[in-house]
C-alpha cells in the first residue's frame, strides 16, 4: 500500500522534500533551511569519525557537494540526512587516504547512482538480504525507517522533515515497517534458488507478516506455530522479522554511518542530533526574515563549490558561515556578514573576496578580517610516534594464494591521524580481489584485513587505509594475495606507513619475498583465538588378529600399516556408509567460528570429482566436494590430498562428534586413508592470539618426502609475538610409528608432539587429537606442539626412513600486550 492512496495533513514547515524540490527548480534559499535542520547531525558524525578541529571543515565540504548535486538534479528526493551523512563520511575517508595524491571532485553521483555512497569495504553487508529488502522500498519509506528506528527519533521531531503531523509520521512508519517485512520476505522466497521453497513453508511465509505483528485469529496462527516448531529455515526467517527493527540499526546504520555507528545512534538518543530541531524549527521563521531568504548561508556554500572541484587548495571556510561551535547562530545580514563571536579553534584568513551571491555577481567590498584577539593560538596536540612491520604468512610460492600481514603501532603520546599504508608487493603479486585500474572505486576485497582496514590497488602498489590509532595501540592487516606462476624470486614486499596529522612515517621490509616452496597461508586473524584441531583414519587392521589388537593399544612392533592388509573401519552403524570415523571437536564456550576447514587423504589415484561424506553433531551426512586437491606418489603408491571450506557447516552445528565417510580409497597392503577438522574461533574468554593456517593445497602437486632423509622448510612470518609459550599444530599423513626419523623443527630445535608417544625423534606415529575408537589411528597424524614463537622463523618437516606427506601447518602465537 503507497504512502500515496491516504494522504497527511501538512505540516507548519516546509518538508524535506518540499525544500529539495524548490532547489531543483532553483531557489537556493531553500538549502539553507536544510542546512539549518541537519548541522547537528552532521557535526555529531564528523565528530566521531575525525578530529573536533577537523570535523567542522569536513562537514561544510559536504554540505557544499550535496548541494551542488541538487542543483544539478541528482541526489535524494527526501532522504536528506542519510545522504548528507553519506557524504560527511565519505569526505573525512577521502582526507584519510592523503590529499597529495587526491584530485578532489563533486561529481558524487558517479559514485552514487541514485542511492547513498556505500563503502566498497561493506559490499558484503550491502548484499545481505535485509539491506536490499531495505533498498528496494520507496525512498519516503526508507527515510522514515532511517529517522525513526535508525536514529530512534520519535514522531513529533520527525513531523517537520517529512510535512507531516506526528500521527502522519507514526502512520507512514506503521506501513513502511510492513512494507520492509513483506519485501524481506520476497528475498528469501525469491533469493535462494539453491535451497527452494517447499509449499508448506511459501503457505507459513505468506503469513509470517501478521503472525509477526499478531495480526492472525488463533485458529490461523496454530498451523504457523507448529510449522515453526518444525522447520528451523522459517523459524530462522520468524527471529529476524522479529528483531528487524534492530536489525535495521544494525545493518543499515553502518551503510550510511561507518565506524561511528554505535557512537552517532548514541549521540541521538542524547538529543544532540534531534533534540534542537522543534525549537530551531520554532525560530526559524523569524530568522528568515532577518536573513534575507538565507542568502549568506547560500552565498558562503556556493562560494565553496568552485574550491571543492579544483583541488589545488585546502578548503577554508567562507565568511558567513555559522561560527564552528554547536551553538552557532547564522549572520544577521546576507550583504554585511560579521566575523563570528566565538571563532574555531584553528582560525583560518578568510578570502581576498566576498564569495559570489546566489545571482552570480561577486561582492565589490573585501571581507572584513576577524580581530586579531578573537583569534585563539594553535592546538598543540601531543605526538604520535608510528612504527611498522610487514612479513609473509608462511610462504609465497609460485601459482598458488598467500597473505602478507602488517603492523602499525603507535609508540607516541598522542592520537594518530588516519593512517594511510602504501604496501609495495613483489613482482607478479596481486592482492586477491578485482577489478582494478580505473574501476577501482568498484574494487571487491575478496578477503578483508581485518581491524577496520581497507586496501586498493593503486597504479604499481596497495593502499591501505585506517582510522586514527590511539597511543600504546597496534594494529593489523592480513592482505590476501595471488602469486603468479612466473612471479621472480627473491624481492620481498615493503610497507610505508604514514599519519594525516603529520609527516610522521614508518617503514618496513620482509624478510622474504617468493619463494621454491614452503606452505603458503590459507587463513590469518588475531583477537581472542584458538584453533582447535581434530581426525581420524579411516583404513584399520584386521581386529580378529592378536597383533593388530596389540598395535590398536600403541603396543608391539607391527605398528606400520606396510605389515598388514589395510581394511574399511567402519564404526556408525550405518549400512549407508563403507568407512567411517568419529572425531570430537572440541570447541571453547560461548566461542565464535571464524574459518573451518576439512582435509582428507587416501592412497589412491582419484581421478574425477574427489568428496568426502561429512556428518555433523545432531544432523545427517552430506557429501563434501574438494575446492582444491594435490596429488603425488609415494614410493609404491599414488596419494592425493583434498581440501574444502566448511566454515558455515562447523558455524551451524559447532562442537561435537563428527563423522567423515567414503572418501575415494583402497584397501590392501600400505594402503591409508583419513580425514581431519581444523577450526579457528573466536572466544571472549581466549587470551589474545594470532592464529594461522598454512597448507601444501593449490598447485596441484603433493610435497610427498622420503624415504631417506628428506625436508621441506617453510617460513614463519608476520607474528608480532611476547615470547610466551605458543602451539604448532600439524596434519601429516603416512607416518608409521616404527619407522623412526621423522621430525618437526622450528630453527633447527625438535619439537616435542602434545600425544602419542611424545618422541621428538619420531613425531608422525598415528596419532591423531579427538579421535574416538583406538589409540592408534594408521596413516594419519593431527597433533599438537608447544613451540615459543618470535617474531620470524623456520618450520621444517624432516624425514629419515619413513615416507610422509605434509598437510596442514596451524600456529597460535601470544599477541603483546
Amino acid at each position: 500500500m503507497s504512502d500515496a492512496a491516504s494522504p497527511e495533513p501538512a505540516a507548519t514547515e516546509a518538508s524535506d522534500a518540499a525544500l529539495i524540490s524548490r532547489i531543483r527548480a532553483g531557489d537556493l534559499s531553500a538549502y539553507a533551511q536544510l542546512y539549518e535542520r541537519h548541522l547537528a547531525a552532521a557535526r555529531t558524525l564528523a565528530r566521531h569519525l575525525i578530529g573536533a578541529d577537523a570535523a567542522e571543515d569536513v562537514v561544510q565540504d559536504a554540505f557544499a557537494k550535496v548541494l551542488d548535486v541538487l542543483r544539478r538534479g541528482g541526489g535524494p528526493s527526501s532522504g536528506f540526512r542519510p545522504y548528507l551523512l553519506t557524504a560527511v563520511r565519505r569526505t573525512v575517508y577521502d582526507r584519510y587516504r592523503g590529499e597529495r595524491r587526491l584530485q578532489s571532485t563533486d561529481q558524487i553521483e558517479s559514485y552514487d547512482p541514485g542511492v547513498p555512497f556505500v563503502d566498497p569495504a561493506l559490499e558484503g553487508l550491502e548484499r545481505s538480504m535485509i539491506v536490499r529488502a531495505f533498498r528496494s522500498l520507496p525512498e519516503r519509506w526508507q527515510t522514515v525507517l532511517w529517522h525513526t528506528e535508525v536514529e530512534g527519533a520519535k514522531p513529533a521531531e520527525v513531523a517537520p522533515l517529512l510535512g507531516l503531523t506526528p500521527n502522519g509520521v507514526a502512520a507512514l512508519a506503521y506501513r513502511a515497517r510492513e512494507g520492509l517485512r513483506q519485501a524481506y520476505l520476497q528475498m528469501h522466497l525469491l533469493g535462494a534458488p539453491a535451497a527452494p521453497v517447499d509449499e508448506e513453508c511459501r503457505a507459513t511465509l505468506d503469513k509470517l507478516g501478521p503472525y509477526v505483528r499478531g495480526g492472525l485469529s488463533r485458529r490461523e496462527s496454530r498451523p504457523v506455530g507448529r510449522h515453526l516448531d518444525g522447520c528451523e529455515r522459517c523459524k530462522a526467517i520468524y527471529a529476524e522479522m522479529t528483531a528487524i527493527n534492530s536489525a535495521l540499526r544494525d545493518v543499515i546504520g553502518p551503510l550510511v554511518l561507518g565506524t561511528a555507528t554505535a557512537a552517532y545512534i548514541g549521540a541521538a538518543k542524547g538529543g544532540s542530533v534531534f533534540g534542537g530541531v522543534l525549537g530551531r524549527l520554532r525560530r526559524l521563521r523569524k530568522r528568515w526574515k532577518t536573513l534575507g531568504g538565507g542568502a549568506a548561508v547560500l552565498a558562503a556554500l556556493v562560494g565553496l563549490v568552485p574550491a571543492l572541484m579544483s583541488g589545488s587548495t585546502p578548503i577554508r571556510p567562507a565568511p558567513g558561515l555559522p561560527a564552528r561551535s554547536p551553538s552557532s547562530a547564522m549572520p544577521s545580514k546576507a550583504q554585511d556578514p560579521k566575523p563570528p563571536a566565538q571563532p574555531p579553534p584553528a582560525a583560518q584568513p578568510p578570502p581576498a573576496a566576498d564569495p559570489p551571491a546566489p545571482g552570480g555577481t561577486p561582492s565589490s567590498r573585501p571581507s572584513a578580517p576577524a580581530p586579531p584577539s578573537s583569534v585563539k593560538p594553535p592546538v598543540t596536540r601531543p605526538p604520535a610516534r608510528l612504527t611498522a612491520s610487514i612479513a609473509t604468512v608462511g610462504a609465497l610460492v609460485r601459482g598458488q594464494r598467500g597473505i602478507v600481514a602488517i603492523s602499525v603501532g603507535n609508540d607516541g603520546a598522542g592520537l594518530s591521524g588516519g593512517l594511510v599504508a602504501e604496501v609495495a608487493l613483489p613482482p607478479g603479486v596481486t592482492y586477491a580481489g578485482g577489478p582494478a585500474g580505473r574501476e577501482a572505486a568498484l574494487f571487491t576485497e575478496r578477503h578483508p584485513p581485518g581491524d577496520g582496514w581497507h586496501c586498493r590497488p593503486r597504479e604499481d602498489r596497495l593502499r591501505c587505509t585506517r582510522a586514527p590509532l590511539r597511543p600504546g595501540a597496534v594494529t593489523s592487516a592480513y592482505l590476501h594475495v595471488d602469486v603468479a606462476p612466473a612471479a621472480p624470486h627473491g624481492t620481498p614486499p615493503a610497507v610505508t606507513v604514514s599519519s594525516s596529522h603529520s609527516g610522521d612515517a614508518a617503514t618496513a621490509s620482509a624478510p622474504y619475498g617468493v619463494m621454491r616452496d614452503g606452505l603458503p597461508a590459507r587463513f590469518a586473524a588475531d583477537g581472542g583465538l584458538s584453533v582447535v584441531h581434530a581426525g581420524n583414519a579411516l583404513l584399520t587392521c584386521d581386529h580378529s588378529h592378536p597383533g593388530c589388537r596389540r598395535a590398536l593399544r600403541r603396543e608391539g612392533d607391527r605398528r606400520d600399516n606396510d605389515r598388514w592388509r589395510m581394511r574399511r573401519l567402519d564404526r556408525d552403524g550405518s549400512p549407508a556408509t563403507k568407512a567411517s570415523s568419529a572425531a570430537r571437536v572440541r570447541l571453547p564456550g560461548r566461542s565464535r567460528v571464524l574459518w573451518a576447514g576439512l582435509y582428507w587423504s587416501a592412497t589412491v589415484r582419484a581421478d574425477g570429482p574427489v568428496t568426502l561424506r561429512l556428518r555433523p553433531p545432531g544432523g545427517s551426512y552430506r557429501t563434501v566436494r574438494a575446492a582444491e586437491v594435490s596429488r603425488g606418489r609415494l614410493p609404491t603408491r599414488p596419494v592425493y590430498q583434498a581440501f574444502a571450506d566448511v566454515t558455515p557447516l562447523v558455524r551451524r552445528y559447532g562442537g561435537g562428534v563428527w563423522w567423515g565417510a567414503d572418501p575415494p580409497l583402497r584397501t590392501g597392503a600400505a594402503r591409508y586413508a583419513g580425514w581431519a577438522l581444523v577450526v579457528v574461533v573466536a572466544s571472549p574468554d581466549a587470551p589474545r592470539r594470532q592464529a594461522m593456517v598454512l597448507d601444501t593445497l593449490g598447485t596441484g602437486r603433493a610435497p610427498v618426502l622420503g624415504p631417506g632423509p628428506r625436508r621441506l622448510d617453510t617460513p614463519v612470518g608476520g607474528l608480532f609475538t611476547a615470547g610466551r609459550p605458543g602451539r604448532v599444530g600439524a596434519v601429516a599423513w603416512e607416518g608409521d610409528a616404527d619407522l623412526p626419523g621423522d621430525r618437526l623443527l622450528l630453527d633447527g630445535r625438535p619439537l616435542v608432539p602434545a600425544s602419542g608417544d611424545r618422541d621428538p625423534r619420531n613425531v608422525l606415529d598415528g596419532s591423531a587429537d579427538g579421535a574416538l575408537g583406538p589409540g592408534l589411528a594408521f596413516g594419519i597424524d593431527v597433533d599438537v606442539f608447544p613451540a615459543f614463537l618470535r617474531r620470524t622463523g623456520t618450520v621444517t618437516f624432516a624425514t629419515g626412513r619413513d615416507a610422509c606427506l605434509p598437510g596442514v601447518l596451524t600456529l597460535a602465537a601470544p599477541f603483546p600486550g
